[in-house]
């Protein structure tokens, strides 16, 4: 006979056992999450909290001047400011780095304020003041707005995901102490020169031709001013121009020079071209080699458009063109080919260039590399240092390879060169400044093998017309095959800024014979 002890532990196992079947593991059995685990959760709830707060709530409408505009910060991998100035496009600065990024949209400008502009002229001597406070205030309100957002969206998350008073104040908590954070990363990162050098879209890219001489580069267009209110001052001007952009005449004292490289045989880069040259009033085409794809005579056709692009062409062989590309080229209208360090002044500016001592479509020869490259830099550096001798000294250098361009350093203010379809812009140990510029034909119709199709890249070159000096430059990019963006991003020298100290005579070369270079 069983104990009724036994009984009543046996009974006690068996539902122990069905009631573990229907609930599961007891608690102790449960594993607790790993504390990095619940750390991340708590992270990615805050994050994902805060950015719904400020999508909600965290953007605040301010008149500035005669517009209104609606300031916004958002998060961001690299900072910065954009300004959309709808339908114009947009200008981004880079003002700051931190994780968030103020936006300003420029809704609309006001009819009556800026018709009382208009009727009192006298009230524009007191519009920056005006703008200046008016932004001050609504990036005073954008910041208590934005606390209470992140905090807001944070904390509603945090209960919502996990049902705890507590955990929802700690996410309100954390995400306040972030915004702190990315604000003060703002305010240590400020930089206010950052409006000498935005970047411009859609048909704001019109607006950095508007460009002068040296000194009024920065006193004819406030886009470079020193602060951010004198920039939304000009978005006026700019509504008032929309039908007309870009709205320029040509300065006197203005060469504007277009370097375009590494066509490679795509003809959508003639219409661009000749847009660019209509559009900047450009003097002079600097073309830095590959035009063609292969060299063969059956591609030459290709080339007939250069005769009526609107402006001269100069032209130096690259590693994928041929002499017969070369020869073509020769008996072209309005072109000039340069080769050897051949030199010619087109348009009142003196260029010398040489052609790339290579030519990679041709399977039967060896490929000669760096070294056959800076024998013919140079040579192209024996050439200049004759053309300062024999007192005419050129003004830009040009060859295809960086390697060879390289060469020329200390002989010439300005060397241009493609080939690494990447934009590269730096000042060599000697002074020469060394452009090289992306490709004009978006890697040319290969690109279509790509995912993704390669920009297209041109710059305009500034300079003064009577020194000859680089006075800025813009950057131009476009979308690739199939795409429709435009980007222009205007660069000034660092002597060329307006708080640069005042240049001492730079030193001239001497006219004998130039010092043995290792090259």
């Amino acid at each position: 006979m069983v104990a009724p002890a036994a009984l009543r532990t046996a009974y006690d196992r068996l539902r122990r056992h069905y009631r573990s079947r229907r609930t599961g593991p007891t608690p102790a059995l449960v594993h607790a999450p790993h504390p990095y685990a619940r750390a991340a959760g708590l992270i990615t709830v805050v994050l994902f909290g805060a950015w719904l707060g400020l999508l909600v709530v965290g953007s605040v409408r301010t008149p500035v001047g005669p517009m209104d505009t609606s300031m916004t910060l958002r998060p961001s991998l690299s900072g910065g400011t954009k300004i959309n100035v709808s339908p114009l496009g947009a200008l981004t600065l880079d003002s700051h780095h931190a994780p968030i990024r103020l936006d300003v949209d420029v809704e609309q400008l006001d009819p009556v304020r800026a018709q009382a502009l208009v009727k009192h002229p006298e009230r524009l001597a007191g519009l920056q003041d005006e703008i200046t406070q008016d932004v001050t205030d609504g990036t005073r309100e954008l910041a208590l707005r934005s606390c209470v957002a992140v905090v807001t969206g944070a904390t509603a998350l945090g209960l919502a995901v996990y049902r705890r008073p507590r955990r929802a104040v700690a996410a309100g908590g954390l995400a306040l102490a972030l915004l702190a954070a990315s604000g003060a990363s703002a305010f240590a990162t400020w930089n206010p020169k950052s409006v000498l050098e935005p970047k411009f879209s859609g048909l704001l890219s019109s607006a950095p031709s508007v460009v002068g001489n040296a000194r009024s580069i920065v006193s004819e267009f406030d886009v470079y001013q020193k602060e951010l209110a004198r920039l939304v001052t000009n978005v006026t001007k700019l509504y008032e121009a929309t039908s007309t952009l870009p709205t320029y005449q040509p300065d006197p004292a203005t060469m504007r020079v277009l370097h375009v490289s590494d066509i490679h045989l795509n003809p959508a880069a003639w219409e661009i071209i000749r847009s660019l040259v209509e559009q900047y009033r450009i003097d002079v085409i600097i073309d830095s080699g590959d035009t063609m794809d292969h060299g063969t005579a059956a591609e030459n056709g290709f080339l007939d458009p250069i005769s009526d692009l609107g402006a001269p062409y100069v032209w130096v062989r690259g590693n994928h063109d041929s002499q017969a590309t070369q020869r073509y080229l020769e008996n072209l209208d309005n072109v000039h080919v340069l080769d050897q360090g051949r030199a010619v002044t087109v348009a009142g500016l003196r260029v010398a260039g040489t052609g790339d001592p290579q030519f990679t479509p041709d399977r039967s020869v060896a490929p000669a590399g760096d070294d056959a490259e800076r024998a013919a830099g140079a040579q192209l550096a024996d050439a200049l240092s004759r053309q300062r001798q024999a007192g005419t000294p050129v003004d830009i250098a040009v060859a295809h390879n960086p390697v060879a361009a390289q060469e020329t350093d200390g002989e010439v203010p300005l060397v241009l060169a493609g080939h690494v379809h990447r934009r590269v812009t730096k000042l060599l140990p000697d002074g020469t400044r060394l452009k090289i510029e992306g490709s004009t034909g978006g890697g040319g119709l290969r690109a279509l093998e790509r995912d993704e199709p390669e920009k297209v890249h041109a710059s305009v070159l500034y300079l003064d017309r009577d020194t000859r000096h680089l006075q800025a430059w813009d950057e131009i990019t476009l979308g690739g095959l199939g795409l429709t963006t435009a980007e222009v991003s205007r660069h000034l020298p660092e002597e060329n800024r307006p708080d640069a100290p005042s240049p001492s005579p730079s030193p001239t070369p001497p006219a004998g014979p130039s010092p043995s270079r290792s090259r």
